[in-house]
């Protein structure tokens, strides 16, 4: 059904698209009969949900239709990315398809309606699943630490987990969060704000496909240290274009979908080797398919989340995933995925 309206879908510009199917959802006119399979069943945190496909933050950036995503199959669903002021983000154009390569580049810049209007959507509609909620800072802020810490403070109470974004590369200096340094003190702050608050919520950061392997164990051990539960490998990456095909392969931003795959693959397995389940990950870039889901969760991945795919493979895409995923595992005799998590 999608590959015949994918062309005229594609005529308009990414973000207006992606305007039309945050409508399209608020409106439930996106019709999707949900099957479940007992071998994707997984326990996320005290949670047992119906499988381990998420969505990415980047999708519903406001938390306007995260019950809608839950409707199509998602296992868990990630909104954001939240800063503590309203924000518009970069000028645009500023999301661009690249479909030769099945990828998209963005720059958006965590164009959101601010963390106040945010949870009074989360106030107003109970999540009916697993919510995480990304945070990062504004772009003008002259306390980056502190807008993580005022996000914190107003949506700590309204999810299951909270994403430190410290990776997105389309907001400037963020990713200096990755020094040992800054990061040891962010983490610290936002431990010592969850005791004063007295939240149980736990924490999640997102890192940047582009660190070297010798940065991963001394970034690890740091969010080891300080309780965190998930690492999410990984964001866009700015540096994997070499190989492109498409015109737009130079246009400033993250590279996210299929150009990736292989990089977070890699960054996944490595930290799976050093920390195994101390940590676990949450794997994401280029998963479009069963295979791709599969080779995420062998090298590490316990959980994944997808955002490209479903601009390429439509609404439909945790149903063919699972699907896929199902026959795989049947064919190899594994009754749960959590059987082949690392077996890489």
């Amino acid at each position: 059904m999608f590959e015949k309206i994918r062309s005229l879908i594609f005529k308009f510009d990414p973000e207006r698209a992606h305007d039309l199917a945050i409508k399209a959802l608020k409106t439930n006119v996106i019709p999707v009969k949900i099957k479940n399979y007992e071998c994707l069943k997984v326990k996320f945190l005290d949670k047992e949900i119906t499988n381990p496909i998420g969505i990415a933050a980047g999708f519903d950036k406001n938390a306007e239709v995260y019950n809608s995503l839950f409707q199509l199959g998602f296992g868990f669903v990630e909104v954001g990315t939240i800063t503590p002021k309203p924000q518009f983000g970069n000028p645009k154009p500023r999301v661009f398809r690249l479909e030769e390569d099945d990828a998209l580049i963005n720059r958006l810049g965590f164009n959101n309606i601010g963390s106040e209007k945010v949870a009074l959507n989360l106030k107003n509609n109970i999540p009916k699943g697993l919510l995480g909620i990304n945070i990062g800072p504004n772009k003008d802020t002259k306390n980056r630490v502190e807008d993580y810490l005022k996000c914190f403070r107003i949506l700590n109470k309204l999810g299951d987990y909270i994403t430190i974004n410290i990776s997105s590369p389309n907001t400037e200096n963020l990713r200096s969060f990755h020094n040992p340094e800054e990061l040891e003190k962010l983490l610290k702050l936002l431990n010592e704000e969850k005791t004063k608050l007295n939240s149980t919520i736990s924490f999640a950061v997102k890192i940047a496909p582009d660190i070297q392997t010798k940065d991963l164990e001394i970034i690890g051990n740091i969010l080891l240290a300080n309780n965190i539960k998930f690492v999410i490998i990984s964001n866009t990456s700015d540096v994997t274009r070499e190989n492109l095909k498409n015109i737009n392969k130079f246009e400033k931003g993250g590279i996210s979908g299929k150009p990736i795959e292989e990089k977070s693959n890699l960054l996944i397995n490595e930290f799976y080797k050093k920390f195994e389940n101390k940590i676990k990950i949450i794997g994401v870039g280029g998963i479009d398919s069963g295979k791709s889901a599969y080779e995420k969760f062998i090298s590490g991945a316990s959980y994944i989340q997808l955002y490209t795919g479903m601009v390429y493979q439509g609404p439909n895409i945790v149903n063919k995933i699972s699907k896929e995923l199902y026959e795989i595992l049947s064919s190899d005799g594994v009754k749960n995925i959590g059987e082949i998590i690392g077996s890489k």
